[in-house]
């Protein structure tokens, strides 16, 4: 399958309304047994990576899993999440908020990325998301200790502005190898000194698995020595972001167990892009982490 970007399904997610039935039971048909059993972890699941489901199917089909959460909404997606009972686990802050390549170390873009978190902020209070995801940008030939810098300068704008509203700000680290080339914040170690540096409970970092598995490996001791400053987990397939399953490297119920044990509260949102059908392979993922 043809690795499908976020910004691409995103794209594509406008014409769901009249797309694919995919994962939905057919009339008469039994409901499916829940795959969340335990809950010890709060499972959710990443909405681009099913795009082509239109967006109140999807939601039917996740609360019929036992999920409680959807992730990568759009402000104007989130009440339609709450109607099935869900949340949206982190949210995008909307256009002008950072985006992957135009992000924090861009001092250019500070007021408006800041005037676009004091519009949403508020709203997703309202709404109970916990958390707004936003993006550390691109490199362009900048040392990362200036973009750590103008990182650290505006996200101290932020902090008491998202300490109020009581929702957190999350930056995610990517890869910078395969998926997002010149991304800045590539490794763990400059998102961990940004965040460490604003010293805000609202503002951490978003750590994705599945990236920083291919650029530096050794996840568990990462997560375990950095626990307080990632507020988001996200998953997915190495090699490929595609299923959870025997054909990739990485051990889930082991990297669950050890974010458990770190006495983690928040949600864990699968973010692998299908190649089989895609409610099976969510929920096989649900299953395989549901420790």
């Amino acid at each position: 399958m043809t690795r499908m970007t976020r910004r691409e399904a995103l794209a594509t997610a406008g014409a769901a309304a009249v797309g694919s039935t995919l994962g939905a039971p057919g009339a008469g048909a039994q409901t499916p047994e829940k795959a969340v059993k335990r809950g010890r972890l709060r499972q959710s699941v990443c909405r681009w990576c099913y795009a082509k489901i239109p967006l109140e199917e999807f939601c039917r089909s996740a609360a019929a899993m036992g999920l409680t959460a959807v992730d990568l909404l759009q402000p104007e997606e989130w009440e339609v999440a709450a109607k099935h009972g869900l949340t949206c686990s982190t949210g995008f802050p909307g256009q002008g908020g950072g985006s992957i390549p135009d992000g924090l170390n861009n001092r250019a873009l500070h007021d408006t990325i800041v005037k676009t978190f004091e519009g949403v902020l508020p709203k997703a209070k309202q709404m109970g998301v916990p958390n707004l995801i936003t993006f550390f940008g691109n490199r362009r030939g900048m040392a990362d200790n200036e973009a750590a810098d103008n990182c650290i300068a505006c996200l101290t704008r932020l902090a008491p502005i998202a300490e109020a509203n009581g929702v957190t700000i999350v930056v995610e680290l990517l890869n910078s190898k395969v998926d997002h080339a010149d991304y800045q914040g590539d490794h763990t170690a400059f998102g961990v000194k940004v965040v460490k540096a604003v010293n805000s409970p609202k503002i951490k970092l978003l750590y994705d698995i599945y990236h920083m598995q291919i650029m530096e490996g050794d996840v568990i001791r990462t997560i375990q020595q950095n626990k307080e400053w990632f507020a988001h987990y996200h998953t997915g397939g190495v090699p490929g972001r595609h299923e959870l399953d025997a054909t990739q490297e990485l051990q889930w119920p082991a990297i669950v167990k050890a974010i458990l044990d770190t006495g983690y509260m928040g949600y864990f949102a699968h973010e692998f892009i299908p190649t089989r059908d895609p409610m099976t392979s969510l929920r096989e993922a649900v299953v395989l982490c549901d420790v």
